[in-house]
């Protein structure tokens, strides 16, 4: 089940990024291998992770959003990608995983294995907007 919209859009906003019209949302999701979602005891939606991958040899790791004010944000990030790399080794078994995350996911991430510019490696990238935005 695709989480709402509105929802996500309030996980962008709150980690201080641009929300997506209802189209760009529908098509990463429809685009991505899956997606993982987190709900707070009243059902409000907490954190969110999609993966994508070339079914081969490389799988990536997008939109890693948590809500700042969840008291239980480092446990929620920690679930999100403990299951995200659990999935990914079970489906993907041999594959490079790569992903953008925020600075307050560094902890879980090195936590589950990550290393932050391994070798003086640096990723760079560049967001692409088209005419009138």
């Amino acid at each position: 089940m695709e989480p709402p919209v509105a929802e996500l859009n309030r996980l962008l906003e709150l980690s201080s990024d641009r929300s997506r019209p209802p189209e760009l949302w529908q098509r990463v999701l429809t685009c991505s291998a899956w997606h993982l979602s987190v709900h707070d005891p009243q059902q409000r939606l907490v954190g969110f992770v999609r993966a994508t991958s070339d079914q081969a040899l490389n799988a990536n790791l997008w939109d890693l959003l948590t809500d700042p004010e969840d008291p239980a944000r480092d446990e929620v990030l920690l679930a999100l990608v403990q299951a995200a790399l659990g999935r990914l080794r079970r489906e993907l078994a041999g594959c490079s995983v790569s992903l953008s995350a925020p600075p307050e996911a560094l902890a879980a991430l090195e936590h589950c294995g990550f290393l932050v510019d391994p070798g003086g490696i640096r990723a760079m990238g560049l967001e692409l907007e088209g005419p009138g935005r």
